[in-house]
């Protein structure tokens, strides 16, 4: 049953229980930080509203009437209660603000991740998080069971429900142990050859193979060899390649350490965009607030993209 508009005003009930108080309009005004015009107009408001004579001038000052001391006397717990209820909301809101939990695909968690981390930490050095690497579908998943405050995927699309902008670029790269045949393929391979070879990889769920799959359809080509090796892990993936297992398709980030000390060969496939958007999402229609605002903030910046 909705409140009788007569006192859903609860700052007009406040404010003439400063005057109580304080003996005089101006001085209640000073405490709420409003104007003495605008003090004594809410008041002659509240007098309105409820049909009744509150205050009485007096040479000192104002004075509440009987029926005016009767009411704030009423009105008293009532503001209290009031007081309380905001306390406690406050509460809540900043232990809810002192943490924060994200998910993120494997090479956003382990390549880009901490350092933004790092950044936000700077700035809330109280705060908690929470980090949750998946692959992208599973990212999205925890996002729409709001088991995730903020997620940052790879993969090319996103389920429904969801809302993202793009945070980063980042270039996929073919790469193969130093002694294998593509090693030597100086003019690099087709978009078919990479498509019929059985590759390391990640499983279906991941957004680099994902992104993958989506390039390779602007060839008009529907579907990758059947994988060689499905591994959870970029740091296994990398290690089966170099261990002469066949070759894998992995973020540049991910990839970069091994290409400057020779472990790994790139392999450049002819034609093809290799390259992708990473994102930030987060359950559509609602607003980011708090820490996952602000790590959105760091993750965006320009300098990072």
């Amino acid at each position: 049953m909705p409140l009788p508009p007569q006192v859903t005003d609860l700052t007009s009930f406040d404010l003439l229980l400063s005057v109580a108080r304080l003996g005089s309009i101006g001085q209640a005004a000073t405490e709420h930080r409003i104007s003495q015009p605008a003090a004594s107009a809410r008041l002659r408001h509240l007098e309105r509203r409820l049909g009744l004579t509150l205050l009485q001038r007096t040479p000192r000052g104002s004075a509440l009437t009987p029926t005016g001391a009767l009411i704030a006397d009423w009105a008293r717990g009532v503001v209290d209660a009031a007081d309380s209820l905001a306390a406690a909301v406050q509460t809540l809101r900043s232990s809810h603000e002192s943490r924060l939990a994200v998910a993120a695909s494997q090479t956003i968690a382990e390549y880009l991740l901490p350092a933004w981390l790092v950044a936000l930490r700077a700035r809330q050095p109280e705060l908690t998080v929470t980090l949750q690497a998946a692959n992208s579908t599973e990212v999205a998943a925890r996002l729409l069971a709001g088991n995730a405050n903020l997620g940052f995927v790879e993969g090319p699309d996103l389920p429904p429900g969801l809302d993202a902008d793009t945070v980063a670029t980042d270039q996929l790269t073919v790469v193969v142990a130093p002694a294998h045949p593509w090693a030597r393929r100086r003019r690099g391979i087709t978009p078919a050859e990479l498509a019929a070879a059985p590759l390391v990889s990640r499983e279906s769920g991941s957004g680099t193979r994902r992104a993958l799959e989506a390039a390779l359809r602007e060839h008009d080509i529907d579907a990758l060899a059947a994988p060689l090796l499905e591994l959870s892990s970029t740091t296994a993936i990398k290690h089966a390649v170099a261990a002469g297992s066949g070759p894998a398709v992995l973020s540049s980030l991910a990839v970069s350490t091994e290409l400057a000390a020779g472990t790994l060969t790139a392999v450049p496939v002819n034609g093809l965009a290799l390259h992708r958007l990473l994102r930030a999402a987060w359950p559509a229609g609602r607003q980011l607030t708090g820490p996952a605002r602000d790590l959105h903030a760091i993750a965006a910046r320009p300098e990072r993209s």
